[in-house]
């Protein structure tokens, strides 16, 4: 693709700070869209990029869908995660850029209950609430979901809750505190949205970018494939 993008319209692409900003760019980059300012030392929640048709936004993660669906940007990129708990509406989903993989799970100290006794509810801590809802009702569990919004580990440790649904990486921050993966509910990594508006009355625009940004994960197959057959 060529890396100077023309686009037949402005588009305003939603991101967050954090390990999805730093594993987009690069991907941005191949079809010529790069912050003119520093996103690490910039305080601008706007930045203009080199492509004069492309603005940025910077928001908090959980935010992205939502400026998304409701046409503050015409595009975003968002982990499943936050995208499962929003519950898509509004949104296109053309294109997984398997960025920020993890995987969300239940977890607990490692002789935690995963079942209720017939006279109670398990107790979990999440932020994804509906996610856990959706996963414990599919099991046929009625259960009590306290909210949190971080320092998930720190639930069951203290006895505010009998489990946690949170995403696991590396699984070292839950080993660190005694906690184990129990069951695994979901595949996460990131994804590109779409406004649906955006998507009929900037056509031409928002599909040249999604190209642009498959052939950035294609060639990223390809290169990881050299390798390994090297």
């Amino acid at each position: 693709m060529n890396p100077e993008l023309g686009l037949a319209a402005p588009l305003t692409i939603a991101l967050s700070k954090g390990r999805i900003f730093d594993q987009t760019l690069p991907l941005l980059a191949t079809a010529g869209i790069r912050p003119l300012d520093d996103p690490e030392t910039s305080r601008k929640l706007i930045l203009e990029t080199s492509n004069p048709r492309v603005k940025l936004v910077i928001i908090r993660a959980s935010d992205v869908p939502t400026y998304v669906q409701y046409g503050a940007a015409d595009l975003g990129v968002a982990g499943k995660d936050v995208l499962l708990d929003h519950g898509g509406e509004g949104l296109y989903e053309p294109l997984d850029l398997r960025i920020a993989r993890c995987r969300l799970m239940v977890a607990g100290l490692p002789d935690a209950p995963t079942r209720a006794p017939a006279s109670g509810r398990l107790r979990i801590a999440t932020k994804y609430v509906r996610s856990a809802e959706r996963y414990f009702a599919g099991k046929g569990q009625q259960v009590e979901i306290i909210k949190l919004y971080g320092s998930m580990e720190l639930a069951p440790l203290v006895g505010l809750s009998d489990l946690i649904v949170d995403l696991v990486e590396s699984g070292n921050t839950l080993k660190a505190n005694g906690l184990v993966p129990l069951e695994h509910i979901t595949d996460i990594s990131s994804r590109l949205v779409a406004n649906k508006a955006s998507w009929k009355m900037k056509h031409a625009a928002v599909t040249a970018l999604i190209a642009a940004l498959r052939g950035a994960l294609g060639a990223e197959r390809t290169a990881a494939s050299a390798l390994e057959s090297n």
